[in-house]
């Protein structure tokens, strides 16, 4: 069952440096029947105006992955990390026992992100944040994993999440085909960056979400040229 979740009936969320869309319903904001299939819990659209973002603030108990769409994004936390992620680039970051960090867009142009929450496996443990870049060339055609909770994916190159959960990237060229198939428990949400896909018979937009449930696998084809990211379930949830 592919379940399709246009743009513009996803929930907003604004600030005079923000503007956000909720694919899922987190507490009181967010759709109302948009629930998100655990372990996935958030799935943020943000926009950042320049010269602001998200100042020093606390995480624990939560893995969050961070996929730059355009622009750049410039991480800092209290374990020492510092970075700035272009286009392309991904950060996963295990929060544990707690975590504070700051994400601001110091550029002159704004920065577009996904912002993908998971629940672990098992709370607690000590904070990390790994990164890594991803360009087109390296997933024209097929998906890359980018984070996964799968040992095998991570000793393949993929940074590693405590989460039953893989997040994956393709860029598709228009007319393109491909079929993915779908571990146990046969589920994922796709979200085409840009352009459009045809996702089972499905048409989705420009930053439109899908959940597909009880699929062992499905085919996408490129209706324009896109980037689509994918959180594809293991086995292990709840």
């Amino acid at each position: 069952m592919i379940e399709h979740r246009p743009f513009a009936t996803l929930s907003t969320l604004s600030r005079d440096w923000l503007k956000a869309r909720l694919h899922f319903r987190v507490g009181y904001p967010g759709h109302p029947t948009h629930c998100a299939p655990a372990p996935l819990l958030v799935w943020n659209d943000d926009e950042v105006a320049p010269r602001s973002g998200f100042g020093l603030h606390s995480h624990r108990d939560m893995e969050i992955v961070t996929w730059v769409r355009s622009g750049a994004i410039t991480h800092e936390d209290d374990a020492g990390n510092r970075a700035r992620l272009v286009a392309g680039s991904v950060q996963a970051m295990h929060a544990g026992t707690g975590i504070h960090h700051a994400e601001r867009n110091e550029e002159a142009v704004p920065a577009r992100m996904f912002q993908i929450w998971l629940r672990p496996r098992a709370p607690g443990g000590t904070p990390s944040w790994t990164m890594r870049s991803c360009f087109p060339g390296r997933r024209d055609g097929r998906f890359v994993t980018l984070a996964s909770g799968d040992p095998a994916d991570v000793r393949a190159g993929a940074l590693p999440i405590d989460a039953d959960a893989r997040v994956r990237i393709a860029t598709l060229r228009e007319g393109a085909s491909i079929r993915v198939a779908l571990a146990s428990p046969h589920a994922a949400y796709f979200v085409p960056d840009h352009g459009g896909i045809d996702l089972a018979g499905v048409r989705l937009d420009a930053r439109d979400g899908a959940l597909a449930t009880d699929e062992d696998d499905v085919s996408l084809t490129a209706l324009s040229d896109t980037d689509v990211l994918m959180v594809e379930l293991l086995g292990g949830s709840e």
